[in-house]
């Protein structure tokens, strides 16, 4: 142990000191080891002339009764001041604590020992009394240690499996393995330790065991050494809801689907991260009501194989219009839905839609069971680098790897076998997607020693985690917040990334709460993802996209912890971020305020200018039910509004200068949103998702019907919904649609609804409904709107009808048809936005509730500007909110050879098909709530 005064007490004490007392003592941890050789603690020299710490293999160490300081210790070292304070590597990792005493740890002491140990620091007054004692966080001297960069998890050779876990707080390891995914146990064998790592090597007839470790070690949380059972942070099989981990050579042929090592040959064609549009599906949500997928594959990986079945007759429909990217709800092994089908509970849904759509008895019946029904968005990471079993058809043994790896080849490297009728042959039939991975490394469903679904903090208990000043656990990303800022966990982001980019051939990840996850680690897997190839990985790296969500908040904003993965820090990282600036505008307010606050396509301003005949009094205070503002106030918000969109159609950049509502020229991060943030902040379009509508939040259809007028018709709803779903497909950057939106989809304006069964989810791929009022959405997030919500879902002429989805359906595809036609829509580099985007209908004389945006080539390449598109020189898009028709002259746009793009000229949208321009006065005539798309065809 450590050199210093041995407590003569650590037998006797314990024997007389009352259990309770000893359990209870569980001081907070204040305190950190940020290195070998130092100790960080906010303390005062009045408050401790002296600091000592304590160590306690087998955790009793306790406050003595006459409070003269700490029994029960196996060693104490007196701790010395550093005059120097906290060094600069120090401060830079633990920005936070920068202002605390350091205090030296003797270089004779055997910290690899101690860190295994329950451990405090004690602070005495000069006259010797204890003035204070805390516990200690350690991952600053578990990095500085025991960082590692060799193997990790189970290691193949020709003869011989080797297991390697990293614990260096452990004190003891052991192998549990048993007979089959519910048999006894076999044989338990020791582990050996090496500098923090645990490993042990046997004969290859290990393979395919099911084993758990065994660990003791100190767990802070119950302040007692605990023997805990965990699986392998590392595993790559996995028994039903991770009971045991799986000894699985995941790169063995029997794996490995038909011609699966020659899959990065066949990915569909990505010239740039530009020309990508994302949809975004929930797994269960794709096929659990889809009647044309046989009903043991619906909600799981195999549905996606049915080549003829509804849903993939609806995304090849969408790829044949250009969508690129299938972005999958969390597809890991998650808590939440039994992976073993029989334990599943089912709603009878014959008996819930004979209830009236603004009943509770639909949402009561689904609160009764939705702890055991098979539905959940998976956002509750329990093992990253398994795929989760209950989409699987077994989940014990192969099934979910091969499977999963089915669902990618066939459906998103899309190459699938079709019947053709003349001679019976067979052809390659390529839908020509890729898919992304919604990845969860923000947090952890569990923590502490106990439970199956806790697994790091079980092993290396306080690591993985990120904990406050006082030691307890943060939680603002919902649970168990992790910590990426320290090496280890840093490290396994990235090669669970890695193990899917390589062994799953996934194409994109989208990062759940990226600000949470600092920025570092995540150029770090950009890096690493980038630097894979066909010829050594099967991979091309340099086709993978990486995004998520850039929000700010929380124990990691302002970078206190870090310089942390937030929008503005992410700008010149290629690396993407929802703009939640153009959401906002476009539908008004924000998720968190009053939902029926209006914005630019849901009626601010406009529909009281159109209801001119109702009292203005009236209509200034609640044109919906909710105070907008006065007419100047609601005038100001539309066209600031329509700044914040016409910064989203360039890209989101922060250097593009757009003349501003009053008439000012700003850069997009000179203009500001209602918060005071800056609208635009990226460096490149990539950079920029655009998106009205997630999984998060209301559907877009169910944000349209809360805001509109409740006299708005249903066929100007939908109108709606195409003409916000437009300005994303129009916009540079990457468009990112819900699932759905393209069909109005509808849950019955419930506005989280991770948990609200398939009822409530449901996707309807026959187009026979949008599935809207279904009931009262479910209480616990949603009781408190019910009164706005029971009137809509109980009016008649609110639900769409086949024919509206159809309609805006055809529509859709026909705008992502329009973005295609042309790479003028698709620039990559700011420079070419900068150039060739403009927008003419701005400043103070801007006709309210139009934006106006052309997009110039050039016509021959030149020094100043290069030729993209062979068929368009010249492209001008505008998008009428109004509910009226507008005409506008535009003298910049004059003497044009501009026409209806040939799309809409052929659309089955007759208003759309009444566009006009007249080249004489540059005037444009576009009907009511509708995106027009005019283009000057080269001769």
């Amino acid at each position: 142990m450590a050199v210093g005064e041995t407590g003569a007490s650590a037998g006797t004490v314990v024997e007389n000191q009352a259990t309770e007392a000893i359990q209870a003592f569980m001081p907070d941890a204040r305190a950190y080891w940020v290195t070998s050789s130092l100790i960080a603690w906010n303390v005062s020299d009045q408050e401790a002339s002296s600091v000592c710490l304590y160590a306690s293999r087998g955790a009793a160490l306790h406050l003595s009764p006459s409070n003269r300081g700490i029994q029960g210790y196996d060693s104490k070292v007196e701790l010395q001041p550093e005059q120097a304070g906290l060094p600069e590597s120090v401060t830079d990792k633990f920005p936070f604590i920068s202002c605390y005493r350091a205090f030296r740890v003797p270089s004779s002491v055997d910290v690899a020992s101690l860190v295994k140990c329950q451990l405090v620091v004690a602070s005495f007054s000069a006259d010797g009394k204890h003035t204070d004692v805390t516990g200690l966080q350690l991952p600053g001297v578990l990095d500085d240690m025991f960082a590692y960069t060799g193997p990790l998890g189970a290691v193949f050779s020709e003869e011989a499996v080797s297991l390697h876990l990293w614990a260096p707080t452990a004190q003891e390891v052991s192998v549990c393995f048993f007979d089959g995914p519910v048999g006894p146990v076999l044989e338990t064998l020791q582990l050996k330790e090496f500098n923090g790592v645990w490993s042990i090597t046997g004969p290859r007839d290990w393979e395919n065991r099911y084993y758990l470790y065994e660990v003791d070690v100190y767990h802070p949380s119950k302040a007692l050494v605990e023997k805990v059972l965990a699986d392998d942070p590392y595993a790559r099989g996995l028994s039903a809801n991770g009971e045991r981990t799986w000894l699985v050579d995941i790169n063995c042929e029997s794996m490995k689907p038909p011609s699966w090592d020659e899959l990065a040959d066949e990915k569909p064609k990505l010239d740039s991260f530009s020309d990508i549009t994302i949809y975004e599906l929930h797994i269960r949500d794709f096929s659990a009501h889809d009647s044309t997928v046989d009903c043991n594959s619906r909600g799981g990986f195999q549905a996606f194989t049915y080549q003829d079945s509804a849903g993939m007759q609806h995304l090849q429909k969408l790829s044949d219009a250009g969508l690129t990217h299938v972005h999958l709800l969390p597809s890991f092994h998650f808590a939440g839905v039994d992976d073993i089908k029989s334990n599943w509970k089912c709603v009878d849904e014959c008996e819930l839609a004979k209830f009236p759509p603004g009943s509770d008895m639909q949402q009561a019946a689904i609160a009764a069971i939705k702890e055991e029904d098979p539905y959940n968005w998976g956002y509750n990471p329990v093992l990253w680098g398994v795929p989760k079993g209950s989409y699987a058809s077994n989940p014990d043994g192969p099934s979910r790897i091969i499977e999963y790896r089915q669902m990618v080849q066939v459906c998103f490297s899309l190459i699938h076998v079709t019947s053709l009728i003349n001679f019976g042959l067979q052809a390659l039939n390529r839908i020509g997607l890729r898919v992304v991975m919604d990845v969860v490394y923000n947090h952890l469903n569990s923590s502490g020693p106990f439970g199956i679904t806790s697994v790091l903090d079980k092993i290396v208990p306080g690591y993985y985690v990120r904990r406050d000043i006082k030691g307890q656990i943060e939680n603002s990303a919902a649970m168990n917040n992790t910590a990426s800022e320290h090496f280890m966990v840093d490290r396994l982001i990235v090669d669970d990334l890695l193990n899917w980019a390589v062994n799953y051939k996934v194409d994109g990840f989208r990062f759940d709460l990226m600000g949470h996850i600092m920025k570092r680690t995540m150029m770090r897997a950009k890096y690493a993802l980038q630097s894979l190839t066909r010829d050594a990985h099967g991979v091309d790296g340099s086709k993978i996209y990486l995004y998520g969500e850039g929000w700010d908040f929380g124990e990691v904003a302002r970078n206190q912890r870090g310089i942390n993965g937030s929008q503005l820090n992410m700008s010149g990282t290629g690396i993407g971020s929802f703009n939640d600036r153009m959401r906002d505008a476009i539908n008004g307010g924000n998720p968190f305020g009053n939902p029926l606050q209006q914005g630019f396509t849901t009626g601010l301003f406009l529909q009281v200018i159109l209801m001119s005949f109702t009292p203005m009094l009236f209509l200034e205070m609640k044109p919906n039910g909710f105070y907008q503002g006065n007419e100047a106030d609601t005038r100001a918000a539309l066209a600031t509004y329509a700044d914040h969109i016409q910064i989203g159609l360039a890209g989101n950049l922060r250097d593009y200068v757009l003349i501003s509502h009053n008439g000012e020229a700003k850069k997009g991060s000179e203009i500001y949103t209602f918060d005071g943030l800056p609208v635009g902040y990226t460096s490149s379009p990539i950079e920029t998702i655009n998106y009205v509508s997630a999984h998060d939040n209301e559907t877009l259809f169910d944000v349209i019907s809360l805001k509109t007028l409740t006299d708005v018709s249903v066929d100007e709803r939908c109108r709606i919904n195409l003409l916000a779903s437009s300005m994303m497909a129009l916009s540079q950057g990457i468009p990112f649609f819900h699932a759905g939106d393209e069909i109005l989809r509808s849950k019955s304006i419930d506005r989280d609804s991770y948990n609200s069964g398939d009822w409530f989810n449901k996707l309807d791929f026959s187009y026979e409904t949008n599935n809207w009022g279904v009931g009262l959405p479910p209480s616990e997030k949603n009781e408190d709107n019910w009164p706005l919500i029971k009137p809509r879902l109980e009016n008649p002429f609110f639900k769409p009808a086949k024919r509206h989805i159809l309609a805006v359906l055809e529509s859709f595809v026909d705008i992502l048809k329009i973005r295609y036609s042309s790479p003028l829509f698709r620039l990559s580099t700011a420079s070419d936005t900068k150039q060739r985007v403009q927008f003419h209908n701005t400043g103070p004389s801007a006709t309210p509730g139009v934006i106006v945006m052309s997009i110039e080539d050039a016509q021959n390449d030149s020094p100043q500007m290069a030729q993209l598109d062979a068929n368009f020189s010249y492209v001008v898009v505008v998008f009428n909110v109004c509910p009226h028709e507008v005409s506008m002259d535009i003298p910049a746009l004059a003497s044009m050879a501009l026409e209806l793009h040939p799309v809409q000229v052929n659309s089955s949208d007759a208003l759309v098909r009444q566009s006009a321009y007249e080249a004489a006065t540059g005037r444009f005539t576009v009907p009511r709530r509708t995106a027009s798309v005019f283009v000057e065809p080269r001769c």
